[in-house]
């Protein structure tokens, strides 16, 4: 751990990351300090600034390249120089060799490369952070994708998952981090990441997926070939299409931009309200645009590793907080949050409601085009903070794909209005939920259970008549019981009394001689404790 520590530090270091940040933007005791950091003796060097951060993340491993691809995303809130550079994250990271794919290949599907496929590219055509894809042919002529998971990637990702929890515990002991639910939110994201090294899981989410979207005009998503699916090993469908992120090419075929745009936010809200399982690593490497009908564009989508889904109350309270916030009624925001748990107990709505207000009125009153979700995610997550509101593990990946959509829309269409893209689909969803359509969706959906049931609903209901009479004849016994033992130690109480009485009295009879030469000798306190102990004695 203490050395994986060190390489961070070393690797900041040497690609003098620390410059990224203006000196002026740092607290002014860390100002003073950095003047005299050794650090500063290193050159930078003639890379640029974007391209040093790359090849940190690249350097540092999966989970900082994964990182990098998320940041990526959001062109409207870095600088271009880092965006375009860490763009190539996607899809360019520096493959692992050729022969040690084909070896992998080999002992994964138990037979040779030759043996599985008519045609087997060793170059790489696409290297990601966990696996890298080679094209392929099958014997039927059919043209496939082949995708390998790195060798050794499960121990760097161990370790750098070591290092997160231990950063999180850390945290924890913070009282304003411990909101943050740091190590519930790593532990979340430890199971994604390693759900990614298994490729069976990433075959069966990639199914679903298209299942949910089969035959639909939105979304596309390829086949896999089970036969040749294992572990580390995971055969697919070639796609033909436009990478989201090549804009030129994408307008040199007469793509309708802002209808793609549009349709990307349609697919993100179908997935996560009308399916309730949604593709949460829809970076621009994991996707495309069909060829076919430019006028009516189509996403192609790949890499389903990371995949997420709500509760069905998660669900209904997302819904109508975005609707609230549609509408600007920040009461009926607060008083869901209260509902909820997701702020402290004891919040007042009204205080909430106003705090609320004084961030999202600005940001609301610009111009839709300037309104950006991710800044009214962050002004809602400051203004929390003093309601101790909590992180909630289950939405993180939510939030995270959200902004990977919105960064997305806003570069194929700058003028992307997200908020009047996504409302008619949420209200139309929840009077679908919530009226006749939806009782009836949900009277179908439990018909063969309430058909088996229903039968037996008399059965149940003498059954539950005959357990209450005889509940209430053992509660109706046990009263009685415990009244005739009260009442048999209240009878018994009188004669225990008499009986130590009578045996104190026996006992003085007895002894009253050798009693009473003795009490002759003894000073007159030791008579009288002794006088107080025999009458405590007879009146207990």
């Amino acid at each position: 751990m203490s050395l994986r520590l060190f390489r961070i530090a070393w690797t900041v270091s040497r690609y003098r990351l620390d410059s990224l940040v203006p000196p002026e933007r740092l607290p002014p005791v860390i100002r003073w300090l950095w003047r005299f950091a050794p650090v500063r003796l290193i050159p930078i060097g003639d890379h640029s600034r974007g391209k040093r951060l790359r090849l940190a993340l690249e350097s540092l491993g999966p989970i900082f390249v994964k990182f990098g691809q998320m940041l990526s995303t959001r062109r409207d809130l870095l600088p271009p120089d880092i965006a375009d550079e860490l763009k190539r994250l996607q899809d360019q990271v520096p493959p692992f060799p050729g022969e040690t794919a084909r070896a992998m290949v080999e002992v994964e599907l138990g037979k040779t490369v030759e043996e599985a496929f008519a045609a087997f590219e060793t170059e790489p055509m696409a290297s990601a952070s966990i696996a890298q894809v080679h094209a392929a042919e099958l014997h039927s002529g059919e043209q496939v994708v082949v995708k390998i998971i790195r060798p050794g990637i499960d121990r760097i990702m161990r370790e750098d998952i070591g290092l997160l929890y231990t950063f999180a515990r850390l945290m924890r002991r913070v009282p304003e981090a411990r909101r943050l639910r740091p190590v519930e939110v790593v532990k979340d994201y430890e199971a994604t990441l390693f759900d990614e090294l298994d490729l069976n899981k990433e075959a069966a989410n990639t199914s679903q997926l298209k299942r949910n979207f089969q035959s639909s005009p939105l979304l596309y998503v390829p086949a896999i070939h089970w036969s040749l699916t294992h572990r580390q090993v995971m055969v697919q469908e070639r796609i033909n299409g436009i990478p989201v992120a090549d804009i030129d090419a994408l307008r040199a075929q007469g793509t309708d931009l802002k209808k793609l745009a549009e349709r990307g936010v349609e697919i993100f809200f179908t997935q996560v309200f009308r399916d309730n399982f949604f593709h949460a690593d829809m970076h621009p490497g994991n996707i495309f645009v069909s060829r076919e009908n430019p006028t009516e564009p189509r996403y192609i989508a790949i890499d389903c590793g990371i995949v997420g889904s709500l509760t069905r109350e998660d669900q209904d309270y997302l819904a109508r907080n975005l609707l609230a916030f549609f509408r600007q009624d920040y009461y009926e925001v607060a008083v869901l949050h209260i509902e909820s748990g997701w702020v402290g107990e004891g919040t007042r709505a009204n205080e909430f409601a106003s705090a609320i207000r004084a961030v999202c009125e600005p940001i609301l009153e610009k111009p839709l085009k300037d309104i950006s979700f991710g800044q009214v995610l962050l002004g809602l997550f400051q203004t929390a903070r003093r309601f101790n509101m909590e992180v909630q593990p289950q939405l993180v990946l939510l939030q995270k794909t959200l902004l990977n959509i919105e960064g997305l829309g806003r570069q194929l269409y700058p003028d992307l209005d997200l908020w009047s893209t996504a409302r008619p689909y949420l209200e139309r969803w929840m009077r679908e939920r919530a009226g006749p359509k939806g009782f009836w969706k949900t009277l179908q959906k439990h018909a063969p259970e309430l058909a088996h049931q229903i039968p037996e609903l008399p059965v149940l209901a003498h059954q539950a008549l005959a357990d209450r009479d005889q509940q209430r004849r053992l509660y109706r016994q046990q009263t009685e019981a415990l009244t005739g033992l009260e009442a048999r130690f209240q009878r018994a109480a009188p004669r225990a009394r008499r009986l130590r009485l009578g045996a104190v009295l026996l006992a003085l009879a007895l002894a009253w001689q050798p009693m009473l030469a003795w009490a002759e000798q003894q000073p007159w306190p030791v008579l009288v404790a002794a006088g107080l102990g025999a009458l405590l004695l007879a009146w207990r």
